[in-house]
């Protein structure tokens, strides 16, 4: 996939409008089937205990996961299994709009539902923040929120369609973020309601 410009950029998060194509979003969606199959999707709780409103899994060396011991990427998923290998189709998007040598250790894969939400937060598990997270929406429509590198102060939202690549590096590596509403999609490579939201990350 060849490097591309982004159609918009709002506080550092650059967004690229369509960039998978149907066909893309197709064959993006049947691998990651397969790593569900392999890693079936949890739901994770929050160190308090609250069970989150998406469910979840990942693929590549590590995965994201949530309990009371802690956020924190682990090398195997809740039952025990090693991680799934992350899908080509899902490293060429990485290829095509990270600017980055290093490939990504983790793809963590949420699934949200008609009523789930993700709260603001900051990605910074990994190690190095000078490499950026890249996000992929497929489905239902997400409304994103970008925030600041503190909490509070203005934000400001956009619609994600089905096949949208968001990338978060420099000013926005550490800039809270978050989902406040998923709707129905005119046309959706999903059979039935839902938003699901690759996010891949260099761990180490």
């Amino acid at each position: 996939m060849m490097q591309i410009t982004p159609d918009e950029e709002i506080r550092g998060f650059q967004i690229y409008r369509g960039m998978l194509s149907p066909d893309q979003q197709t064959q993006v969606l049947d691998d990651i089937r397969d790593v569900v199959r392999a890693a079936p999707l949890f739901t994770p709780t929050t160190p308090r205990g609250k069970p989150m409103s998406v469910r979840m899994t990942s693929a590549g060396q590590y995965g994201w996961v949530s309990d009371r011991r802690g956020y924190r990427y682990d090398r195997a998923h809740p039952t025990g299994v090693p991680w799934p290998e992350i899908p080509e189709s899902v490293m060429a998007i990485w290829d095509g709009v990270a600017g980055v040598d290093r490939r990504p250790e983790c793809c963590l894969i949420n699934y949200y539902d008609e009523g789930a939400r993700m709260g603001m937060h900051q990605d910074r598990d990994e190690s190095d923040f000078t490499l950026p997270v890249v996000s992929v929406s497929l489905g239902d429509d997400g409304l994103f929120r970008m925030g600041n590198d503190t909490r509070g102060g203005k934000t400001e939202s956009r619609w994600l369609a089905s096949g949208d690549v968001v990338v978060m590096g420099g000013a926005a590596r550490l800039a809270y973020h978050g989902v406040d509403r998923i709707r129905a999609a005119l046309t959706s490579p999903l059979s039935r309601r839902g938003r699901i939201n690759l996010t891949l990350r260099v761990v180490d």
